[in-house]
């Protein structure tokens, strides 16, 4: 049976910003595997003034600038062209979006083969993109947390690492994705006691026991 490769598209300003962390450790590896593809597009590549300028100062007054609209719906467009057969799905972050969690993630890769993520910066991007966006794609509006960001890029990154680590095989075992089995938010390794300055430093003791039970009585009272 031919794998399912789950396809990322991030729709950025600053692929050096992404590249680095995406392509080390275990999501290096998903994408060497192929269960993850990532892909980038800059708006700015979709321009048409010859300064590169992708951002205008906001109707209304307000600070700072606005990314314009049609570069990242070009850009999107773009990304989508060769897949035909493709079920997508556009992610667009805002601080009032719905809470992005892992059933929002596992929901995500089990219904759509390419995820759009649109890192936007300044102050935003113009709100028409998203209008035009819905008649390209689902548009999903998600916040990864109660702050603000300088730019889209760590939420994008956040929901690639989230959703891939997820992904059946990914990670090995499906014990060690770390909701799916009774852990603690305390670990321990070898050896068993550290000494530090004149004080020693212990491993609990039922950890060392070998009995199942207790030790998970243990890890769902911490």
């Amino acid at each position: 049976m031919k794998k399912h490769t789950l396809r990322f598209h991030i729709i950025t300003l600053f692929q050096e910003a992404c590249e680095p962390y995406l392509s080390a450790s275990i999501l290096g590896r998903a994408q060497k595997e192929k269960h993850i593809r990532v892909d980038y597009q800059n708006p700015r590549d979709f321009v048409t003034n010859r300064w590169g300028k992708v951002d205008e100062r906001p109707y209304g007054g307000g600070p700072g600038m606005v990314m314009t609209a049609l570069p990242v719906v070009k850009a999107v467009k773009k990304a989508l062209a060769r897949r035909k057969d493709a079920k997508p799905a556009i992610i667009w972050f805002m601080p009032g979006g719905k809470e992005f969690t892992n059933a929002e993630a596992d929901a995500l890769a089990k219904k759509y083969t390419d995820l759009v993520l649109i890192a936007g910066r300044y102050e935003g991007i113009d709100e028409r993109a998203v209008k035009i966006l819905k008649t390209i794609a689902p548009v999903k509006k998600y916040s990864v947390g109660p702050y603000v960001l300088t730019g889209g890029e760590l939420p994008a990154m956040t929901v690639v690492d989230v959703i891939t680590r997820r992904l059946p095989g990914v990670l090995g075992k499906d014990a060690s994705i770390e909701e799916r089995r009774i852990a603690s938010h305390e670990v321990y390794t070898r050896p068993e006691t550290i000494e530090w300055e004149g004080k020693k430093y212990k491993v609990p003791a039922v950890l060392k026991t070998g009995h199942h039970a207790n030790i998970d009585g243990w890890r769902k009272g911490r």
